[in-house]
Order: structure tokens, then sequence, then C-alpha cells
């Protein structure tokens, strides 16, 4: 495997524009042709290199990869080679995982709102942790555990500290839907009720505070919060439970004038706050989990577009593309930003901004404003948009009969497809007619 460099920027570690624009040692314009557009392309190298620098920036740590941001078959054995655990919100995440013989101690099971057939599946393979987010699961999954055996549950209890890039992604705080409320008792009621089930094993307390959050303060403040409440269960019940999970929500850099949040500089500081909480009340260091997700496929990815049309109005140029909110819907959920390159011919003409659209029969179908492309951009041309490694397959759709585009991995030069293309076949296939 080609050793790719330190990652920076919107763009993967193994992107080079120079002498063409290439990821993984393959040209773009090639892949545009040989696996038609849109096109997820995924960096394998530089997905390994973050799961590597997860692992060495929090080497006492378990670091469990958030399966949400991005999962396939091909990615959970990426993640399952690289040593990191796999958190999966679903049965179908859960299923994806098994296919690949992902190690079931290993998986972390997530959700507020899991089904009964779910939990069943969850407890049947031997998932190493389910996470309890409200009162009514804990009988539940107590009541699937076969004689004799345990389950570990960790409690996701609200520290109600704010963060994320927007209020949508924000789920650490008091009036979420997800975990149990300190404030209201519901922490401590749950507390009570995992202890009194001889089936379920409570190893730890859980939280997790939002999405695309670029500092650590806001972690620190919630280690602090967090190592507090396992001094109160010490106190009140006299065990020390021996796991915190902090979760993840690490942000990552979508374009040029935007920067990360480093594993490094997470670990350091997340780490200390935790010591020095922890000696501070009497405590033994709890083992730290953490649960990235986007910092880990983020990056790693990019969409090839082709252009279709451009449209010039009175106040700005509009480029449209073959894909959208379709296959990225964040900038219509969240407002977020991206940038875009010409990529496949080169352009002698100075860049001016455009507004990046999609095909799709919205006026909210935009992909990016005031992106500097060639003025001379034409129909036809392919254009690269970074950072759309996490949640875009994972949350694409088939709005307007769209199909969803393939994954397809680079390595050493080499490109194969790990997702096909979703075609009208598979649409109509789904409608059983009248």
């Amino acid at each position: 495997m080609s050793e790719p460099r330190s990652p920076g920027g919107p763009w993967s570690a193994t992107t080079r524009f120079e002498p063409v624009a290439a990821t993984g040692g393959v040209p773009l314009a090639d892949i545009a042709e040989r696996f038609g557009t849109p096109v997820y392309v995924l960096d394998e190298a530089d997905v390994r290199q973050r799961c590597r620098a997860y692992r060495s920036a929090l080497p006492g740590a378990r670091v469990v990869y958030a399966a949400k941001a991005f999962l396939c078959r091909a990615m959970a054995a990426w993640i399952r080679a690289e040593g990191l655990g796999l958190d999966v919100c679903s049965g179908g995440e859960l299923a994806i995982a098994r296919s690949v013989g992902f190690p079931a101690d290993r998986i972390v099971f997530h959700g507020n709102a899991k089904s009964p057939a779910e939990l069943r599946q969850a407890v049947e393979c031997g998932v190493g942790r389910v996470v309890v987010d409200n009162l009514a699961e804990i009988a539940r999954i107590a009541g699937l555990v076969p004689p004799g055996g345990r389950q570990k549950v960790l409690l996701r209890v609200i520290p109600d500290v704010e963060a994320g890039a927007h209020p949508a992604v924000r789920t650490g705080g008091e009036g979420q839907k997800f975990g149990l409320s300190v404030a209201t008792g519901d922490a401590a009621a749950a507390v009570a009720r995992v202890l009194r089930q001889p089936e379920l094993e409570l190893a730890g307390l859980h939280c997790h505070l939002g999405s695309q959050i670029r500092t650590a303060e806001p972690y620190e403040e919630a280690a602090h919060v967090m190592v507090e409440q396992l001094a109160r269960i010490r106190d009140t019940y006299g065990i020390v439970l021996p796991e915190l999970d902090l979760g993840g929500g690490q942000g990552i850099a979508y374009v040029e004038d935007e920067h990360g949040l480093a594993p490094a500089d997470f670990a350091v500081r997340v780490v200390k706050a935790v010591e020095e909480r922890a000696a501070a009340l009497g405590l033994p260091v709890p083992a730290l989990i953490v649960e990235p997700g986007r910092s880990v496929s983020g990056p790693a990815g990019l969409t090839l577009y082709r252009v279709v049309a451009v449209k010039r109005a009175l106040t700005r140029t509009f480029v449209a593309v073959d894909g959208g909110m379709s296959d990225n819907p964040r900038p219509s959920l969240y407002g977020a930003r991206y940038t875009a390159r010409l990529v496949g011919r080169r352009s002698g003409t100075p860049p001016r901004p455009v507004t990046l659209v999609g095909h799709h029969c919205e006026a909210g179908d935009v992909l990016a404003e005031d992106v500097p492309l060639p003025a001379d951009v034409r129909p036809g041309d392919v254009l690269a948009v970074p950072a759309t490694g996490a949640y875009h397959h994972s949350m694409a759709s088939s709005y307007n009969l769209t199909g969803r585009p393939p994954v397809v991995a680079v390595l050493d030069g080499t490109a194969r497809l790990v997702v096909r293309r979703e075609d009208i076949d598979d649409l109509l296939r789904r409608d059983v007619g009248l």
C-alpha cells in the first residue's frame, strides 16, 4: 500500500492535482468514464491512515467507528483489519457487520428507539455493548438474555453540553430525544434498574454531544460531568463502573478555510480531563471509549459529477450537475458548505464564483455557493467535490426516483466497485404494481 501524505484541508490524503487529478493513484477522469457519474470515490489508504491515527493517539482507549457515517462490506472489513470496534444503530448496520465476520464483542449497538427485533438480533449475536437509551429497554434486553448469560450495557446519559455545527446535530443537551436525563432522575432510575437485573452487567456510562465539533473544549466539559456521574454511582452503590464512552462527533474540513479536530489534539486534552477529574474524586481512571465516524470516513471520500448545463442569471451563474440533494442532502438540511474543482482537463481561464446546483425539482437543491470554477466551465466537464465520505451515501435517497450512486474504492492505482449503482430496475422492483 502506498504511503499517503498527512491529510490536510478537505481532500483525501492521496488526492493529487498534478500532473493529473487523481486519488489513490487513479485519474479521476478515468473513474468518471468507467463508472459513470455521479459516483462516490473512497480512498482506502486515507481511511486506514485515519484509523491508525486514532489508535496511535489513544493507545489506552477503545476506538469504535460510528457506522452511521458510512458503511458497506468493504468499509467494515477495513475497520476490522485496523483493529477498531464498530458502532451500529440499526439491524441493517448490524447485518453488514455480521456478513463480513466482524467480531461481535467489538460491536456497540446504539439507538434511541431500538425495535424488539433489533434488540433480539443484538443479544443473539453477542454484541459487546448495548447502549441503553430509555428506561423501557432495560427489561426488554434482560428478557432476551439466555439463561446463565449476561449482556454488557452502557447507559447513555445527557451531560447537558451543547456542541455541534448546527442545531439539528446537537445531541448532548436537555430537550433532545437521546439519552437519560440526570435532571429528571431518569439516569439514576436507569442505574438502579440495571443493577437489579442479574442478566445485565452495567459496564459504564455513555454520552454523545453532537456532530462536526472542531474544538476539544466541549469534550473536556462532558468528561468532567460524566466522571462526576461515575463518582455519584460509586457513592450510592459502592461500585466503580470501569468504562466511559464519550461518543464521537469530531469535526473535519469541508472547504479550504476550515479545519478539523485532529485525533492527537482531541486525545491529549480529553484524556487529561478524565484523569484529572477522576483523581480529584478519588476514582480509578475509567477505560475510555471514543466513537469517531465522520473524522474517519469523511475526508476519504469525494464525489464526481458531470456538468449538464451552465446558466447565467442577472446576479449569479448556475452550474448544474447530474447529481444533487439525493446524493448529498447536507446543504439543504444543515446549510453545509462545500467546494469543487474541475478535473479531467486544464483550463487557462481565471476562476469566477458560481452556484453549484443539482438536477432535482427543488429550489433548495444547491450543492455549494460561491465555488471558484474556471470561467469556461461547460457541459460535459467533470467536477470533484471533496469530503463526501460521511453522511452522503448513508443519507442518500431516491428522490425524483433517481438511483443512488455507486461507491468506488481506490488504492495503489486500482479502482474497484464496492457498492453498485442503483438503477431503474432496482426502483421498479420495489413497486409491486396495482
